[in-house]
């Protein structure tokens, strides 16, 4: 059965509406069938609004991810282009002195500016990531000024412990309730968590290929990529204020057995194949599952 909670249209008024209604409010709703039908209402207003939030990160997301991959590609271009040059036949440029020097100089700051965009595009994808977790925690409405305020107003936040802005659990979409509508943003949201905490770890490998020492920079799982990075880590609960850093990335289904990420010496060219392999391939997404919910 698919499921796209984006388009699907409001129930249809019928000779039977207010007696379904009634069904509906009398077996498990607060609210009393007034109130019933104007908070349904908006609630399936405000579920649309946040699925189609998540469709457009999803596709934000995309967009900053093909431009982490070509800032990665042109990384390991300009990198491998550095670290065979001295190697490299020249032919009659071989007569002007110290070509090899400035040219290395010049991949050198390509390096170090494809690293910044690299860092740039993560940080937007971390961002999107943080849209969608708000968007997720976003799905319930809530009656602000109580029931016998004379105007109806809903929240996404609740100013009252007895509403759990479910409607008491009743049906928003067919037979799907709000709670059952989160879990399946959660399953979604979940998805891109482990994929952004892949393509971490990705970019902290990505980052020591750029010093001047033989053996590159040393890198730990623990530092921040940029100023603030943890701050947003936190807002997506993908940092540990147990252990001071991210969790280590893992696939779907699995536990990761990584005692320490502590990035020290430069990889092989077969390596960095891998590491752009990867991050194209974005193993942690489920496209099947994404088009099953239609986004």
């Amino acid at each position: 059965m698919e499921i796209d909670v984006a388009a699907t249209p409001p129930p249809k008024p019928t000779v039977n509406s207010d007696s379904q209604t009634q069904d509906v409010s009398s077996s498990s709703s607060p609210l009393p069938l007034s109130l019933l039908r104007q908070w349904r209402q908006h609630a399936q207003r405000n579920m649309r609004n946040q699925w189609s939030k998540l469709a457009s990160y999803r596709q934000q997301w995309a967009s900053s991810s093909s431009s982490g991959r070509s800032h990665a590609t042109s990384l390991v271009n300009a990198h491998l282009n550095r670290r065979y040059i001295t190697s490299m036949e020249l032919g009659i440029l071989s007569e002007m002195p110290a070509i090899q020097a400035r040219a290395s100089q010049k991949l050198f700051k390509q390096q170090e500016l494809h690293q910044r965009k690299l860092v740039l595009s993560y940080k937007e994808m971390l961002g999107v990531v943080t849209h969608m977790v708000n968007a997720a925690k976003s799905m319930r409405s809530f009656l602000r000024g109580g029931s016998s305020s004379p105007i109806m107003q809903f929240s996404s936040t609740s100013g009252d412990m007895n509403d759990t802005g479910d409607g008491g659990g009743i049906p928003l979409f067919a037979f799907l309730s709000i709670s059952s509508l989160e879990q399946l943003a959660e399953e979604l949201v979940q998805m891109f968590k482990f994929e952004l905490a892949l393509k971490r770890l990705i970019v902290v490998a990505l980052l020591v290929i750029n010093s001047e020492a033989p053996q590159g920079n040393e890198l730990c799982w623990s530092d921040e990529l940029y100023a603030g990075e943890f701050k947003d880590l936190i807002i997506c609960n993908l940092y540990s204020k147990e252990t001071s850093e991210p969790p280590f990335p893992r696939l779907k289904g699995s536990k990761s057995n990584v005692p320490d990420v502590r990035c020290t010496s430069l990889p092989n060219d077969q390596t960095l194949q891998n590491y752009i392999t990867t991050w194209l391939a974005e193993v942690n997404l489920d496209m099947q599952r994404r088009k099953r919910v239609k986004i």
